[in-house]
């Protein structure tokens, strides 16, 4: 059988997403305190689904096949691009969510993934504890950094693009989901 580039980039996704739940920690799940939605008996999955400015993401995260992640016992802080995130990638958008484009769809979600259960008043603390910034590295690899303006909490992935927190966080059984207005793409 002859394997094309494509065939690799599919073979080493599905590998990737198979590692994913290993690489959770194991933290307190039931910390809801500060965060303003949520029901902790909904899996990340379920509160995606529940959220109305998410669907672009939900159905993303189904179409790369992420869903038995969201909806296992590994805890995850889920970086959440708005349907307006995705919109405002215009076109590059769309290709994104095509089937061709699934290998290349599930390397930028998992830049989206944290290990851990971390409210954005987690995210906060630690910004404040460390004067300035926090950096953390992604499921995928990358590493995101997050710092404040003023009361606004942004992320920053290694290509320079920035996202600002929005809306309300939602808690979840073995996670939280934290609304971002812009896709962190890579270069």
């Amino acid at each position: 059988m002859k394997m094309t580039r494509n065939h690799f980039a599919h073979v080493f996704a599905i590998v990737g997403l198979a590692a994913l739940p290993a690489c959770s920690d194991a933290t307190d799940n039931n910390a809801t305190d500060g965060v303003t939605s949520g029901d902790v008996n909904l899996t990340l999955a379920a509160a995606l689904g529940d959220s109305d400015d998410l669907g672009t993401l939900t159905g993303a995260v189904a179409n790369a096949g992420l869903n038995a992640v969201f909806d296992g016992a590994g805890s995850y802080t889920l970086l959440a691009p708005t349907d307006a995130a995705f919109e405002a990638l215009g076109e590059d958008g769309k290709t994104l969510l095509s089937e061709a484009q699934k290998p290349i769809l599930v390397g930028i979600l998992r830049e989206h993934v944290l290990p851990g259960h971390m409210r954005p008043e987690d995210i906060s603390a630690a910004i404040d504890k460390a004067n300035g910034s926090v950096t953390m590295t992604t499921l995928g690899g990358g590493e995101v950094t997050f710092t404040r303006d003023g009361e606004t909490l942004t992320v920053t992935n290694s290509a320079g693009t920035t996202a600002a927190f929005t809306g309300t966080a939602l808690a979840a059984s073995n996670g939280v989901v934290i609304p971002i207005g812009t896709v962190l793409t890579p270069q």
